[in-house]
């Protein structure tokens, strides 16, 4: 593809918080879980700073969960809602932002902790749809008993270009997990739109997807597998490590071990 132009960049950061998070119950009660404080940080300023230290500051985020609680801590976010997140997944709930896709995006769940290298790769990429992918992410996972392989969301790639992403992909075969991160030019915006917007029209939000799975459930992997598929160029940019997904309490011991190592950066 054609190097997008620096005007064309995208800006637009898309964090994802609509859900509950019941698997990190009690830490959820009361709090959203990208409040969830590892190394005297919330997850979520861990995220933000990610992002802002590679210039980007645009931050929308997509509520459901005590939404006032986030909205009084962030005033500066835009805000988007998705109404119905019980009943809905983070497909739906990426989708909720669309109307702030036309210039490209960023997107990422907001129960995650990465640095900003994975971002700044990211940055760089000049293909229309980029994931970051952990090619470590098997040393986490010997230690997640509550979450294990069969969970992760792997990938697997031929040099730079995604072939397939996952659940069920074998973990032996895997190239590594989808850590949530992702850039979209307006290009692969427009791709991901339609894709969805097909799929919606013909088997409808309690159409069967996959796996048994109705449609307002999916995970946005789904989609971009169904697209990679289809024959749409998806592309990645790799880190080894640094990473954490905080998924139950074990995670977040887990983490909050290993993120030590940056609490003074």
């Amino acid at each position: 593809m054609e190097p997008i132009p620096d005007s064309a960049a995208p800006d637009t950061v898309v964090l994802l918080g609509a859900g509950r998070g019941q698997r990190l119950m009690p830490f959820t009660a009361a709090q959203p879980k990208s409040f969830i404080e590892v190394s005297g940080r919330r997850i979520l300023d861990w995220t933000i700073d990610a992002f802002q230290r590679n210039g980007l500051g645009r931050f929308v985020f997509v509520a459901g969960y005590l939404k006032e609680v986030v909205q009084d801590a962030y005033p500066e976010f835009r805000y988007v809602e998705n109404l119905d997140w019980p009943n809905t997944n983070i497909l739906y709930s990426l989708m909720c932002a669309r109307d702030h896709f036309a210039g490209g995006f960023y997107s990422t769940y907001t129960d995650t902790l990465f640095l900003e290298g994975a971002v700044k790769r990211l940055k760089d990429s000049r293909y229309d749809i980029t994931l970051v992918m952990d090619t470590s992410w098997r040393d986490r996972y010997r230690f997640r008993s509550q979450h294990p392989e069969s969970d992760a969301e792997k990938m697997t790639v031929e040099g730079n270009k995604v072939t397939s992403l996952s659940r069920s992909i074998e973990p032996q075969d895997a190239s590594g997990e989808f850590t949530g991160v992702l850039k979209m030019t307006s290009r692969g915006a427009s791709w991901l739109v339609d894709f969805y917007d097909d799929l919606s029209a013909s088997i409808g939000m309690d159409g069967d997807f996959i796996d048994g799975r109705p449609f307002r459930m999916a995970y946005v992997i789904h989609l971009l597998d169904r697209m990679i598929q289809s024959g749409v160029k998806v592309n990645c940019v790799a880190v080894s490590g640094d990473y954490h997904e905080i998924d139950t309490p074990q995670d977040y011991r887990l983490a909050t071990s290993d993120w030590q190592r940056f609490a003074n950066d």
